[in-house]
């Protein structure tokens, strides 16, 4: 399936929305997301590492702002 955006002749804005709206869909239907092998690999490290106390679980704004600082 080839899909015709004219991506040239969208602004950034009009570009993110898609985007946003693109994932929105997605999100929807998580079953139907194939998962790669790896993933559950590094799933169950990650659940570890959050039971042994290696490790904390972020919300998403935590997250960003940990980002942000560390390349502020």
């Amino acid at each position: 399936m080839h899909l015709s955006i004219p991506l040239k002749q969208m602004s950034v804005e009009e570009k993110l929305q898609a985007i946003e709206e693109i994932w929105a869909d997605l999100a929807s239907t998580p079953a139907n997301i194939p998962s790669p092998a790896w993933h559950a690999d590094v799933l169950q490290v990650r659940e570890e590492r959050i039971a042994e106390g290696r490790a904390q679980f972020l919300d998403i704004e935590e997250a960003k702002k940990a980002v942000r600082e560390r390349l502020g």
